[in-house]
């Protein structure tokens, strides 16, 4: 069994799901894949926010009175995070291959990591939209999962089939890295 870890930014499309099965079409052995999809934690990003706003004197206390309102937003951050690897997972099944996915609320390397080795992953694909500044400093997942990880890391931009659509509307042809250009 070749077992592959998916960290993915927003849920698998159909192109998508068929692009990572390509990749492994020619494998002598049965792939399965792990689909990883990080979940925000709400309380920890308000809390950053006001930290990071020199306010958390002001607002820190009055957000005891809001943690009710922020499990519940929780819960539908997590209800769409379960939705989105569920979705991934079945169209990588409608495929015919072997999948399997989860959320993870951890920081999104350290969740592959822990996947990678809970999995014995001997390959990770990270999709994700274009990510310029990180990407440009080597902040983003790809490079720290690179320097963190012992197996081959790839990394694919997300298909998105809402813009594709708009483009062709609209004369003009998506390449493979989702650029655009006037036909």
């Amino acid at each position: 069994m070749y077992d592959v870890v998916l960290l993915v930014e927003q849920e698998l499309s159909e192109p998508d799901a068929k692009r990572v099965v390509e990749l492994h079409n020619d494998m002598p052995e049965p792939v399965t894949y792990h689909v990883l999809v990080p979940c925000h934690n709400a309380e920890a990003g308000v809390e950053a926010s006001i930290s990071a706003l020199g306010t958390a004197d002001l607002y820190g206390p009055g957000l005891a009175g809001q943690r009710e309102d922020l499990a519940e937003a929780q819960k539908a951050i997590d209800t769409e995070a379960k939705g989105c690897s569920g979705r991934s997972v079945q169209r990588l099944r409608d495929l015919g291959q072997h999948a399997e996915g989860g959320i993870s609320h951890e920081r999104p390397i350290d969740a592959l990591i822990a996947t990678v080795k809970q999995a014995r992953g001997q390959e990770v694909i990270i999709l994700t939209r274009p990510h310029i500044v990180a990407e440009f400093f080597h902040l983003d997942w790809t490079t720290s999962a690179r320097r963190h990880l012992g197996v081959p890391v790839l990394h694919l931009l997300e298909h998105d089939t809402q813009k594709a659509a708009s483009v062709r509307q609209q004369g003009r042809v998506g390449d493979a890295a989702g650029e655009t250009r006037d036909q």
